[in-house]
């Protein structure tokens, strides 16, 4: 018979404590006899009852609450797989370099974590909205997506579109909504000429400033369809004249004091 495990344990519990009772009073009624000495037993044995079921409640919820976090932990990890089986098919549709998800994740975390984060919890929502980020071009046509030249104004407009696209998809799946902020807001500017929101400053959250240092770097240090890559120091210096205008300046300072750590943090298998 396989019962649900709070059946289960209220079962066990009316066995032991029915058979606690039957037999423990049999043993206390052969032993004493006077009035004095039943009450003490009693009391004794009312003690005992109360440890031996705690301890047995304590061990039977201790071990289905286990099972339970190890089913979830499994669910989490199958939920991790299938990110990265979208991530593999959003970088293969648009023709990234090799490992940029995988390596513009690492950075954004490592970054984080030098920023001060170290709440495992908030650490994999970041990882996932860095693994997600362009997942709102899921929604470009590939004639814009992967147009070799520079876009015109309504194809810029179309594309413009994908973090409301990826902040449509995300808000939905309960799961994802915590990592929502990078896919939505990573085109953002410090001085408010960015998109979706417009947003300025600080109001713009702090995972997805993290992001746009690390993701304009990598764009722009590797190759794409519309471009060359760009020598290393055009980079760091495009990125350091952008502080105060695309980026937030304490995140920029952050990012080239350790540039060397962060870039070794990218390193994928």
């Amino acid at each position: 018979m396989n019962l649900k495990p709070h059946y289960r344990i209220v079962l066990i519990y009316l066995i032991l404590g029915m058979s606690w009772i039957f037999f423990s009073d049999l043993v206390v009624e052969q032993l004493f006899r006077d009035k004095a000495s039943l009450i003490i037993a009693q009391s004794i044995k009312g003690w005992f009852f109360i440890i031996i079921t705690g301890l047995l409640l304590f061990f039977l919820i201790r071990k289905d609450v286990n099972a339970r976090q190890e089913v979830n932990l499994k669910l989490v990890e199958s939920y991790d797989q299938t990110i990265s089986g979208w991530v593999h098919v959003m970088d293969l549709r648009h023709r990234e370099t090799k490992d940029h998800t995988q390596r513009v994740t690492k950075m954004t975390v490592e970054l984080a974590k030098l920023s001060g984060i170290r709440e495992a919890e908030k650490l994999k929502c970041i990882e996932r909205g860095a693994m997600l980020h362009d997942i709102g071009k899921i929604g470009i046509p590939d004639s814009i997506l992967i147009k070799p030249g520079k876009l015109d104004e309504k194809e810029w407009v179309t594309m413009k579109t994908h973090p409301q696209i990826a902040y449509d998809i995300l808000s939905k799946i309960v799961f994802l909504k915590p990592s929502v902020d990078i896919p939505f807001f990573h085109h953002e500017r410090w001085d408010g000429t960015g998109y979706p929101k417009g947003m300025k400053g600080k109001e713009i959250p702090i995972t997805a400033r993290f992001f746009a240092v690390i993701d304009v770097w990598d764009a722009l240090i590797h190759p794409r369809v519309y471009k060359s890559a760009w020598p290393e120091e055009k980079v760091l210096e495009h990125i350091r004249a952008q502080s105060e205008t695309h980026f937030d300046p304490d995140v920029v300072t952050l990012f080239l004091d350790n540039y060397k750590q962060i870039k070794e943090s990218s390193q994928v298998s």
